[in-house]
């Protein structure tokens, strides 16, 4: 038994010598599981293998390469790359960051490589604990961390593929390998073992945080986990019919299947699991009653860009522990997002993040009349503002009936905080000092329209102007060289801030130099998720949700109290957890995303200067974005929802529909 341990955890620092991960890793020879397990740095180094294969969409995650990706392939857009660019919140331009579909650019998770490594070490710590080698506590925090890292993998792939093979032990190679392929189990029987190993882990893990692991998960870390899973198969169950498919999966229930009855007993599952997290005194929104917007702004800014866990409100977090280029631990937020006109060194590319139009329109202003509804960005002099041009290239004059503006930030000044905190805005300050400039054309005294071109006019008032505000490439952060391999701009006249560090520089100058941490779960996606499955289901406590719903708007800065409908929630999920990789989820998970992207085509706002007026004043106009129209627009069909399973030829597995 020994020698199959010690081969088993040679096996294991095979693995940790080409993954880098969050937790320093000292490197061992061959040692039996015994002695590794006898000290913290031993548990450390054993259990970050298993960490490492928790399929996490993190700052270093990304759709060709996988999960915990670093140099050579890996990064919230690394090459231009992130989740929300899959969705109607982002537009990213970059040498492999267009998406041209909302699904081929989703990586699978097919992990059964992990899924053995755990099972391994369940057994290992078994035979430990028979022989009196792990103490009980030791023994049901291991147990507990295995099977909730085990059900981040299964939970990674019943929401790409539907049911899945359930394999729960590790399985001896026979002389017929048909013996050990196992067929796919339904859906809800995968939805059911992946909430199966959560309650085993919330029945292991401890309370609190250990003292030599900060970063190992607790007891409120599989709750978090359990409140998120149960709601996604809430909405999967009861949504279904919403893009029905047929075939022989579909035939078998192993995509699809669940019932009315199963869906409420999700959503019922989510409301126990929320309501005990909140239920836990230590857990608390982060500062929830600011004295006004400009510190609401700051203050939801500052718990992304300085996430620790003294913050009562973030219940897990990934740290990145060296941004020097020489590790290569860092990620690549800053590298590929900073905007133009803050880039600090020649190595940094730029402003590849595009927030839409769309999203930036979902975001309440301060009216607080009691219906919380979105403001839209106010542009034309008619209030219509459904009008949208769809190339702005083919204009050549525009009316004036347009709102004017004195400058490019006048028209966002009443917006939610939580914009100005997660989006740089045209005329935005960053990094204390620049103003973030976002034009992208003009019109000239003659009424002729220059738009996405550099050039120069002279104004009534006898200054030049320059159609992107300025004679320089630096000193403007939109809409320069679109289309071509130098376009380090927005191509939707907004940008990112969420994330990025602004009041303090990346640690190195390298494209790995950002350390600021991932916040994987915190307290208001728990509220959100309880007040959805409430209002879903009508279980649970309707006052009780309402209160999680404006307890998160009023730390915004907002003094109003909004009804609890499910749309009301659904934009508060938007804006709250914006490019927290929540949106391309729950347009899945509600079976909304066939019918927001048809051909679609995201919007950018330019601020153009027009020069026929003295002074010069702004005016935006809303376009149809430069990329999604060379693309002919996004388009998601119903059998996206489903990932084609790999390796039907030798695994003899079902295939999804239309696969």
């Amino acid at each position: 038994m020994r020698k199959g341990l010690i081969y088993i955890i040679a096996v294991f620092l095979m693995i940790l010598a080409s993954c880098k991960d969050f937790l320093e890793i000292k490197p061992l020879t061959k040692v039996g599981a015994e002695d590794l397990l006898a000290t913290s740095a031993g548990v450390k180094t054993l259990m970050a293998t298993l960490y490492n294969r928790w399929p996490m969409e993190d700052f270093v995650f990304h759709p060709n390469n996988g999960f915990n990706q670093h140099p050579g392939g890996g990064g919230n857009g690394d090459g231009g790359w992130s989740l929300s660019s899959n969705t109607d919140d982002a537009i990213i331009y970059g040498p492999s960051g267009y998406t041209t579909s909302p699904a081929t650019q989703i990586v699978g998770n097919w992990d059964y490589t992990g899924i053995r490594y755990i099972n391994r070490f369940l057994e290992i710590i078994d035979e430990l604990k028979a022989k009196g080698q792990l103490s009980d506590n030791d023994y049901k925090q291991l147990l507990g961390e295995a099977y909730f890292l085990r059900s981040t993998i299964y939970y990674s792939m019943v929401k790409r593929y539907g049911g899945v093979p359930l394999i729960d032990k590790v399985q001896q190679l026979p002389n017929d390998v048909t013996e050990v392929m196992v067929p796919r189990a339904t859906e809800k029987e995968t939805w059911d073992f992946v909430i199966s190993d959560l309650d085993k882990a919330i029945e292991n893990l401890p309370v609190n945080r250990p003292s030599d692991g900060i970063y190992r998960v607790t007891k409120w870390v599989a709750l978090a986990q359990k409140s998120r899973v149960a709601l996604h198969a809430a909405s999967t169950a009861k949504f279904w019919n919403k893009a029905p498919l047929t075939g022989a999966a579909v035939d078998a229930k192993l995509v699809g299947g669940m019932t009315a009855a199963d869906a409420n007993a999700y959503y019922l599952l989510c409301i126990n699991a929320s309501k005990e997290i909140m239920d836990n005194t230590a857990f608390k929104l982060y500062k929830p009653t600011p004295a006004n917007k400009a510190e609401a702004a700051k203050n939801y800014q500052d718990m992304f860009e300085y996430a620790t866990f003294d913050n009562p409100e973030i219940i897990y977090l990934k740290a990145y522990i060296d941004g020097t280029a020489a590790s290569g631990q860092g990620h690549v937020t800053d590298f590929w997002f900073y905007p133009k006109q803050s880039v600090f060194h020649s190595l940094y590319m730029s402003s590849r993040w595009g927030t839409t139009l769309d999203a930036v329109d979902v975001y309440e202003d301060y009216t607080d009349d009691g219906t919380g509804a979105s403001a839209p960005i106010k542009t034309r002099v008619d209030g219509n503002e459904n009008y949208i041009i769809p190339n702005p290239k083919t204009l050549g004059t525009l009316p004036q009936d347009y709102i004017y503006y004195n400058n490019q930030y006048e028209p966002f000044q009443n917006k939610d905080a939580r914009l100005t905190a997660s989006v740089l805005l045209p005329g935005s300050m960053f990094k204390g000092s620049t103003l973030i400039n976002m034009q992208g054309g003009m019109i000239k005294p003659d009424g002729s329209f220059i738009v996405y071109t550099d050039a120069s006019a002279v104004g009534p008032d006898g200054v030049t102007y320059y159609s992107y505000g300025s004679p320089n490439a630096s000193g403007y952060s939109a809409f320069g060289a679109l289309g071509t391999a130098q376009a380090n701009y927005s191509s939707t006249g907004f940008a990112l801030r969420k994330y990025l560090q602004d009041s303090k520089n990346p640690t190195s100058l390298g494209m790995y130099g950002s350390t600021q941490p991932w916040v994987e779960f915190r307290l208001a996606e728990i509220y959100l998720n309880y007040a959805e499955a409430v209002a879903e289901s009508g279980q649970g406590d309707a006052v009780l949700a309402a209160k999680c719903l404006n307890d998160i708007r009023k730390r915004a800065g907002h003094t109003d109290d909004i009804p609890l409908t499910v749309d009301n929630v659904l934009k508060e999920r938007r804006v709250e957890l914006i490019f927290e990789n929540t949106r391309y989820w729950d347009l899945r998970r509600r079976r909304d995303f066939h019918t927001r992207f048809n051909a679609t085509r995201r919007f950018s706002l330019i601020p153009i200067i027009d020069l026929r007026v003295n002074p010069p004043k702004y005016i935006f106009l809303r376009v149809h974005n430069y990329y999604d129209n060379a693309a002919n627009g996004l388009t998601f069909t119903p059998r996206m929802y489903y990932l084609e399973i790999p390796g039907v030829s030798t695994n003899k597995l079902i295939q999804n529909p239309e696969y």
